[in-house]
């Protein structure tokens, strides 16, 4: 029962990051549509992203005694409205509306699956349960992305959140009737709750997610571009191209689960987080060789992928009482970065008239990850000593 639990989970991650990932995908038409700049489209992202941010970790707080059931229901229904309002949406004023109301959903889905994830399977394989979830955002580029990619070629993009607001009342449905109940976190004040800011550990670990995110948003959120305008890939590859990404992030996703429980969370966020720099580095020397290049994307993916599972998992084990809000912290500051990313990736572009260096802006973020990476390594082995000494 607790795998079939898992994988509906999973399903939802996969309808909620489909409707935040396909942006990304179908930006240039966005842009043509609503009469914008490129730069400005990349905004829709930021939208979403900064109501992550904000308002995921406050209602994730406020609806931690609560059954797992009750919070992804709830963020499920929201969801759906929010996909209702992105199909009406003419203009960019309505269409950021809605990704307000889509971020802050998908955020409060995300960590509750997280946590319901954590709560049904025995501690020796909270990895490989986290990596289910996480799999369910690599099938969203899989499979998401390109159907996304193609509904709007076929029909216009409104239909897709169409789509994803009817799929979502189906799963919906799902969970009401056959999801059992799983309890919430132990009972804590919100001011107790809080308190978990206290540890450095914690907090550099934060600043990993932070720095790393954002350094993955300068490329990400016009990567679409990157490999139109940069390797010289045809237009109609695209959705091709999208479809491989999500497969070698998928495979990157289940090594990474199996990684955590044979080698650990840590060993597995350093060793990706290194690969990061290295290939973000790169990227820029092959312009206009369009397989180097994807070779190096399809890596990159792998990478990054290993990393999402590992870094929820050194969460878990970092902060066991108040998981879902440290997860939910994590997922915002995601979310933040993705946001920042976004920003300072569109100011290259407007600077540099072109998206050639926004790798190597990206690589030197990641740099300051894999610093924060090593601080908070470094800081949990202090605190592990201290204890055993008591």
């Amino acid at each position: 029962m607790n795998k079939w639990t898992i994988y509906v989970l999973a399903l939802g991650v996969f309808l909620t990051a489909t409707s935040e990932l396909v942006v990304a995908g179908i930006l240039r038409v966005l842009a043509k549509d609503l009469n914008i700049s490129i730069a400005f489209a990349g905004q829709l992202i930021t939208a979403y992203s900064l109501a992550f941010a904000i308002g995921t970790p406050i209602l994730v707080s406020l609806t931690s005694r609560m059954g797992r059931r009750k919070v992804l229901l709830g963020a499920l229904t929201a969801f759906i409205m929010g996909c209702l309002l992105s199909f009406w949406s003419s203009d960019i004023s309505t269409l950021i509306v809605s990704r307000i109301i889509l971020g802050v959903s998908s955020g409060v889905y995300i960590v509750a699956a997280f946590g319901a994830a954590a709560k049904i399977v025995p501690p020796e394989r909270i990895g490989s349960a986290i990596s289910t979830i996480v799999l369910g955002f690599s099938s969203a580029m899989i499979l998401g992305v390109p159907i996304g990619i193609a509904i709007t070629n076929w029909l216009n993009w409104q239909a897709i959140f169409l789509i994803l607001g009817l799929i979502s009342l189906l799963i919906t449905f799902v969970i009401f009737r056959l999801l059992p109940e799983i309890d919430g976190d132990a009972p804590l004040s919100f001011r107790q709750q809080f308190k978990v800011l206290g540890s450095a550990v914690i907090v550099s670990g934060l600043f990993l997610t932070f720095f790393r995110e954002s350094g993955n948003s300068v490329l990400f959120t016009y990567l679409t571009p990157f490999i139109q305008d940069i390797l010289q890939l045809k237009a109609s590859n695209i959705s091709i191209a999208m479809l491989v990404f999500g497969i070698f992030g998928a495979v990157g996703t289940r090594f990474g689960g199996y990684g955590i429980d044979r080698w650990g969370a840590a060993r597995i966020i350093a060793f990706s987080t290194i690969v990061l720099v290295v290939i973000l580095a790169l990227l820029p020397l092959f312009a206009g060789s369009t397989l180097i290049g994807l070779l190096l994307i399809s890596l990159l993916m792998v990478s990054l992928f290993m990393a999402g599972p590992a870094t929820q998992t050194y969460f878990i084990q970092q902060a066991p009482q108040s998981s879902s809000l440290v997860l939910s912290l994590n997922t915002s500051i995601i979310h933040l970065g993705l946001a920042t990313g976004a920003g300072a990736g569109g100011a290259m572009i407007s600077t540099t008239s072109t998206v050639l260096y926004n790798p190597w802006m990206a690589s030197f973020i990641v740099v300051l990850a894999l610093v924060s990476a090593f601080i908070s390594f470094s800081m949990g082995k202090k605190r592990l000593s201290n204890l055993q000494k008591r």
